[in-house]
């Protein structure tokens, strides 16, 4: 049952949220840190518990605020109201430490980060987008804070310029009667079935997904699609067309007609590696020396040959099959 046990600052219960995550939650154990970003305890655990960890949550005050400027698809990356998540995907590149920032940490202050988000757009002469979601999944973390729910009815209410954040889940049905004034963007992160089946443990299946994707558009939410990570596994152009052929048909025109797409090429590392062969030794192994390079200290590309093909085909694949929709961007 998640969360099994509950890592929290004694000061987030002072606030609004903590103070109810400690009533809906009063039937779990409750351990005292001091940070919800260096736990002691968390931190001598083995490889082979990163599942387990995954079923805790962490419960504290944030302390960072600065806005990272960004030219993907918004003006500022923005620290918001959680990090980490407990699905637990094989490539997520919050598994940096795995024992310090890939468990789902949920933070309490919302008042004072909405705040600047509002005082900050509200300030600017153009309506500018603020990435909400770079460090966790909103909807998933909406199932148990209810923070996705009041971040879309607070900022339409009183901000101007937009709010984006992609998800890998389909669990959008009370935000979907919202006044959200058009001023969110969801991008919904896609792999072939497959791939989320064997690679991303804990995530919505595709289908779902897509569904997710057409419902969030007809209530009147913008709607992006992120196929990401691209895994070039053995059969990888098979998985990829398939993908794209299924988009084709179960996307609804209106959805067609507005989407931007990303394309993400995984990257990988050493401590993926070192953690996956021990906590998930049965899993398909991600890192393959015949199509990857070393880039930067400990951590793997598809290799620059290898990575234009690649996406000389998912280009060619997307022309035909969704016609005008624009890339954003690969990387």
């Amino acid at each position: 049952m998640f969360p099994d046990k509950i890592y929290y600052e004694p000061d987030a219960l002072f606030y609004k949220l903590g103070a109810y995550l400690k009533d809906k939650y009063a039937d779990r154990e409750w351990i005292p840190i001091e940070n919800h970003n260096n736990i002691e305890e968390l931190r001598k655990t083995e490889n082979k518990a990163f599942g387990r960890l995954k079923q805790h949550l962490i419960v504290g005050v944030r302390k960072t605020h600065r806005y990272v400027p960004n030219r993907k698809v918004s003006d500022f990356l923005v620290p918001y109201t959680s990090s980490g998540c407990s699905a637990m995907c094989l490539y997520c590149y919050l598994v940096c430490n795995y024992n310090k920032c890939s468990y789902l940490r949920l933070f309490v202050n919302r008042e004072y980060m909405m705040d600047k988000l509002i005082k900050t757009a509200n300030a600017s002469d153009k309506e500018l987008t603020f990435e909400i979601g770079s460090n966790s999944d909103l909807v998933l973390e909406n199932t148990i804070t209810g923070n996705l729910c009041w971040t879309i009815e607070t900022f339409a209410k009183n901000g101007k310029g937009y709010l984006t954040f992609p998800t890998k889940f389909d669990m959008i049905d009370s935000i979907l009667p919202l006044h959200h004034d058009g001023r969110f963007i969801v991008r919904m992160s896609v792999n072939p079935q497959e791939i989320i089946r064997k690679v991303e443990f804990g995530t919505s299946p595709l289908k779902n997904r897509i569904l997710a994707l057409n419902n969030l558009c007809e209530a009147g939410y913008k709607a992006g699609l992120i196929i990401a990570p691209v895994v070039l596994t053995a059969n990888w152009k098979e998985l990829y067309a398939s993908l794209i052929d299924q988009l084709a048909d179960e996307l609804t025109e209106k959805v067609k007609k507005q989407i931007k797409i990303e394309i993400i090429f995984m990257t990988y590392s050493y401590i993926h590696r070192a953690i996956n062969n021990e906590a998930f030794p049965k899993a398909i192994e991600l890192y393959d020396k015949t199509l990857m390079t070393g880039r930067g200290r400990g951590k793997y590309t598809y290799n620059a040959a290898v990575r234009a093909m690649a996406e000389s085909f998912l280009r060619e694949q997307l022309s035909q099959k969704l016609g005008d929709a624009p890339i954003l961007y690969v990387v």
